[in-house]
């Protein structure tokens, strides 16, 4: 149990205190509370930001990426300043200058399976600010096995959901996706793009759900999934029902440990040779050798615009209609942003009877990692 709110304490948080739903005890059940925050991106930038100031005792954030150029779109934690700093680094100093009566655990590592479980246990909540299917799975299963309750928010381009899995009486995530997506159908955003207050907006309702479930007041959204439109501003709302049959946290449950989640997801696929892909240190070697290879970006005229590599651009949409600028004689290097397009590409081609076409691995983001850092990642 935590010490009683101090009077410095109850001068910051008078709001909280008038409320009669709230009061002392709430705040004080506020100042006890673990919560533990999986990602300080988009979403769990304004997470972290208002549990923080609303007093959480304790804050416990994961994340092992560093600050991105990219990110200040949306990740309003971080700064301009902050561009190569660990997040987790960031978004501590952050929060202390808001509310330096709130202790944060900044665990500047990547969520796994091999540690999921130790981390749950020490905290009453988990608050997912993920933006991958496999640490989505992860983070349900890891909730399901340490009894935690896991309050859920993911965003695309102008659309976001919400809700609250894990709990006694509600569905885990399983109940409503058995099975994850194939790999490639469903961009992520920073293949697809994300309006950047939406994560604002998602990452405030993941913020209220936990304050909600902390001081048992209110109704939570277990049982429900809050569909948010922010181009036609409308919310929608959707009832959830536990399946019984679910292999997680049904009657017959079949899972009882953590997996391998990136191979559940499909992320592991086979070797090279096998799928045709070729890496960025290959296309180097091959083309500083002067192979006359014909590189195929299909990604959008304003990517293109940010970043590219010289090759010729046919947007993947486009590519149907233009096939007639393509020789398929020529051996065809196709590359995106991240290789999810590009991958579409290939098979595409394969199907018109293109024999000899490979996909970069990992895209343009690949060869500014691996090969060339002045090529500009976004």
């Amino acid at each position: 149990m935590n010490s009683p709110l101090t009077q410095p304490e109850l001068l910051r948080y008078a709001r909280h205190l008038s409320l009669p739903e709230f009061g002392p005890e709430g705040q004080q059940r506020l100042k006890n509370a673990r919560v533990l925050c999986i990602g300080t991106g988009g979403l769990g930038s304004p997470l972290a930001l208002y549990l923080a100031a609303a007093g959480v005792g304790t804050l416990g954030l994961v994340d092992f990426d560093v600050v991105d150029y990219t990110n200040l779109q949306r990740q309003i934690i971080h700064t301009t300043p902050d561009v190569g700093r660990s997040k987790v680094e960031s978004a501590n100093e952050k929060i202390a200058a808001i509310n330096p009566f709130v202790q944060v655990d900044a665990i500047d590592a990547k969520l796994t399976s091999a540690n999921a479980l130790d981390l749950f246990k020490n905290y009453d909540i988990i608050a997912d600010g993920t933006d991958n299917f496999a640490t989505r799975y992860l983070v349900n299963d890891a909730c399901v096995l340490t009894g935690k309750p896991n309050v859920f928010a993911s965003v695309f381009r102008f659309e976001g959901q919400a809700s609250v899995f894990a709990t006694e009486r509600g569905p885990c995530y399983r109940c409503l996706y058995p099975e994850p997506p194939p790999p490639g159908m469903v961009p992520s955003c920073a293949e697809g793009g994300v309006l950047g207050v939406l994560p604002g907006l998602l990452g405030i309702i993941q913020a209220t759900e936990v304050i909600k479930l902390v001081c048992n007041i209110g109704e939570p959204l277990i049982g429900r999934m809050l569909l948010v439109d922010a181009l036609t501003m409308k919310f929608q709302e959707l009832r959830l029902k536990r399946d019984p049959a679910c292999p997680l946290c049904g009657a017959h449950r079949t899972i009882h440990a953590l997996i391998d989640y990136d191979q559940f997801c499909g992320l592991r696929g086979e070797p090279t040779a096998m799928t045709g892909d070729i890496q960025p240190e290959e296309l180097k070697r091959r083309l500083d050798a002067g192979e006359k290879l014909f590189i195929l970006d299909v990604r959008e005229p304003h990517e293109y615009q940010i970043a590219n590599l010289g090759g010729h651009l046919i947007p993947l949409n486009d590519l149907p209609k233009r096939l007639n600028e393509l020789d398929p004689n020529r051996e065809i290097i196709t590359h995106c942003k991240m290789g999810g397009r590009s991958s579409q590409a290939v098979d595409f081609l394969r199907q018109q009877g293109f024999k000899n076409v490979r996909n970069l691995t990992g895209g343009i983001n690949a060869w500014s990692e691996k090969i060339d850092p002045k090529v500009p990642k976004y």
